[in-house]
């Protein structure tokens, strides 16, 4: 009877594993629709969507610790530290790629953390990779491919930026799996009081409206502090290359999101639709497009608001 006890017990981490990873990629993928609302600077978006995050995180440390969060905090090591660095080069090389590509091109670029992760994993933990992971990687680095090149893929800052941010991510995960017997968590919050100490003297607090508060707190709270919050209980109970495989739920909601509630389409979507000599009927010219809220490839988006405000009164 042990031994069914055991199996059972085991599937139900992994289930749990699994949930709080899918979960994590559910509060990441709204990163797009969030970031689009803003008109403030990226450096300014980087300090406060890292801010709210560190506060709400910090939050999540006290209650999961029981108030004992200094200790937590140095119970972290060296292994904490180093999460600490590798998320907020993640965290601060996301926003930066977001500046200048399409939501959807940054995305399928991080679709490569399976393989790095799954890499890293297996030369520094000896941890396997099954068929059905390297038949998955396979296509996420398809999809890789041919995002990077297709048009408006951001051109090096765009597609460097995501490259940074996915080999970030994936040294994350990996660690977290290694000492998945120490909470990661306050290595998280110490990530992005970095990205606010990094980026703090190049921002510009007074062009902060309330608009931009209210998604810049929905940004640090809900899409950072959340996500990674749900990651650093998940990625502890399932292998790295299992959580970067079902992070890749992101690249599929986060273009969908912004498709839906912006109209903007992945790039190489619309570049397919013109070779065929099919645009879209009514389809607007780049000058319409720099109007309407539709990103430049390489440009930040410009959404109607951002519009209005450089209109004079």
């Amino acid at each position: 009877m042990t031994v069914p006890l055991v199996a059972i017990e085991e599937r139900s981490i992994r289930r749990r594993g699994q949930l709080f990873v899918a979960l994590a990629a559910l509060a990441w993928s709204s990163a797009g629709v969030l970031q689009r609302e803003l008109s403030v600077g990226t450096t300014t978006q980087l300090a406060g969507r890292a801010l709210f995050a560190c506060v709400a995180l910090a939050g999540f440390v006290a209650v999961s610790n029981r108030g004992r969060t200094i200790v937590a905090f140095r119970s972290m090591g060296t292994a904490g530290f180093a999460v600490a660095i590798c998320t907020a080069i993640a965290s601060g090389s996301f926003i930066v790629a977001l500046n200048h590509a399409t939501v959807a091109n940054v995305l399928f670029l991080q679709a490569a953390a399976p393989i790095a992760a799954a890499l890293l994993a297996w030369i520094a933990l000896d941890e396997s990779i099954t068929g059905r992971a390297l038949v998955a990687m396979g296509v996420a680095l398809l999809g890789v491919a041919l995002m990077v090149g297709g048009p408006g893929s951001g051109g090096v800052l765009g597609v460097g930026a995501s490259l940074v941010m996915t080999l970030a991510f994936a040294a994350t995960i990996v660690i977290t799996r290694h000492r998945r017997e120490v909470s990661m968590a306050p290595a998280i919050c110490l990530s992005q009081f970095l990205v606010v100490v990094a980026v703090a003297p190049f921002t510009h607090p007074g062009t902060v409206t309330a608009h931009d508060l209210t998604f810049l707190v929905l940004l640090g709270v809900g899409q950072v502090g959340l996500g990674l919050a749900f990651l650093t209980v998940g990625a502890r109970l399932i292998p790295a290359a299992e959580v970067a495989l079902i992070t890749l739920l992101e690249i599929v909601l986060g273009p969908l999101w912004v498709w839906i509630v912006l109209g903007e389409r992945p790039a190489l979507i619309a570049h397919r639709r013109r070779r065929r000599g099919h645009p879209r009927r009514g389809a607007p010219d780049d000058a319409e497009r720099a109007n309407s809220g539709h990103p430049q490839p390489g440009a930040c988006a410009l959404t109607p608001r951002r519009v209005r405000a450089a209109l004079p009164d």
